[in-house]
């Protein structure tokens, strides 16, 4: 069910903004038009809502009465923060947003939420930024999903963006369902490729389906934003580019008692070593190969020696050999290094998605049928536990 406005019927009179309790109405070129807001309450029914009959109820929301998508323009960027620096899949986004943008032919806008984090906007600006919405509050000081959700979506149904663009983190991918919900629109979730429609300008967004057997392109074509998380290392960063400017938009938020439903009362770091993969230049993996945990020593003093990180397969993770910090594919990691070294890894289709974009990919596997030799750029078919000791040796 959903309300629609008979356009020959109504007058423009702006009666329905005044009367709507939950706001939902606007009116533009003195045509009426029913915003997401609107939760079906019915009010606007009533004869003395409309006197002139223009609001009536429709059984089915086609795509034609969805939302006037003519109205959104722009391409959003969640710019998140914790403790006050920028995520790196933030920076991989604007430039990401900078080329859907050109060719949409519009403006690349960072969301930025938090407390006394006005530093950041300049930084935004320097990675492509052309504009940034500063919400600005104690509440916002960490993350929370009441109160980021309220402070974009009120953003969102002011500013009414065309596409808005998140990473597939822990916040990214609890903050793109609320805000989808709250919007009456679609999110595509884990996206590892997003492009332009030539022929109508709509976003394609790809992901892995299937459990990465197969890419799934995805549109939303009838509602508005065209909203997707992207994992981070998919994307390009763009360079900086040092004292360039663009235009800061201070977005008002205020929270009413019963607004934000829950408290983040300490905060507690893990204490364990952690592995950052995104970022890593040179990654040396270890897989089912390695026949047990003492198997990544030998990888770690490889990768010690290249100045690189430790990763794994699936297979190592759930046999409980390593952490899944520091697992490698679709239900892990994407990564892009420099260098790859794949040691026992037989190049499984979900690990292979995670890091076949790295720029040389190097495998060593007893079996020389292994999948993971069809996109390695150099393969040694070998027993890692001979092969690896005479690379540390050769590397001195």
């Amino acid at each position: 069910m959903a309300i629609k406005v008979v356009a020959e019927k109504c007058k423009g009179c702006e009666l329905c903004i005044k009367g709507c309790p939950q706001g939902a109405f606007t009116v533009k070129d003195k045509l009426a038009i029913v915003g997401p807001e609107c939760n079906m309450c019915n009010q606007c029914l009533e004869p003395k809502f409309c006197p002139f009959g223009a609001i009536v109820k429709v059984e089915e929301r086609s795509k034609t009465f969805a939302v006037d998508i003519t109205q959104y323009h722009d391409v959003w960027v969640f710019a998140e923060q914790r403790d006050g620096a920028l995520m790196g899949v933030s920076i991989e986004l604007l430039g990401e947003g900078k080329r859907l943008a050109a060719e949409i032919g519009c403006k690349v806008c960072a969301v930025l939420c938090g407390d006394k984090v006005d530093g950041l906007v300049d930084e935004l600006y320097e990675y492509g930024a052309d504009k940034v919405y500063y919400a600005n509050a104690p509440e916002l000081k960490t993350y929370n999903t009441d109160a980021y959700t309220q402070a974009i979506y009120q953003a969102i149904l002011k500013h009414k963006p065309e596409i808005m663009l998140m990473g597939a983190t822990h916040i990214g991918r609890d903050l793109g369902p609320c805000l989808a919900v709250k919007c009456e629109t679609g999110l595509t979730a884990d996206c590892t490729k997003l492009d332009i429609d030539p022929s109508d300008k709509k976003l394609m967004q790809t992901r892995p389906a299937f459990g990465g057997n197969l890419m799934a392109t995805i549109v939303c074509p009838s509602h508005r934003p065209q909203m997707s998380t992207v994992r981070p290392g998919v994307m390009q960063k763009p360079e900086r580019a040092a004292g360039q400017k663009g235009e800061r938009i201070d977005l008002e938020v205020s929270f009413k008692p019963g607004d934000i439903r829950m408290e983040v009362v300490e905060i507690v770091k893990a204490m364990k070593e952690m592995v950052s993969l995104t970022d890593a230049n040179v990654i040396v993996s270890g897989g089912a190969g390695l026949g047990n945990a003492e198997g990544f020593k030998l990888i770690k003093e490889l990768a010690d020696k290249l100045g690189g990180v430790v990763g794994s397969s699936r297979a190592a993770v759930d046999a409980g050999w390593i952490d899944h910090s520091h697992q490698v594919g679709q239900t892990g990691t994407t990564v892009k290094p420099s260098l790859y070294i794949a040691c026992g890894i037989s190049g499984a289709i979900q690990h292979l998605a995670g890091m076949q974009s790295s720029d040389y990919i190097v495998a060593i596997n007893k079996s020389e049928n292994a999948p993971i030799f069809e996109v390695a750029d150099y393969g040694i078919v070998g027993d890692l536990y001979k092969v690896i000791p005479e690379i540390i040796a050769a590397l001195g």
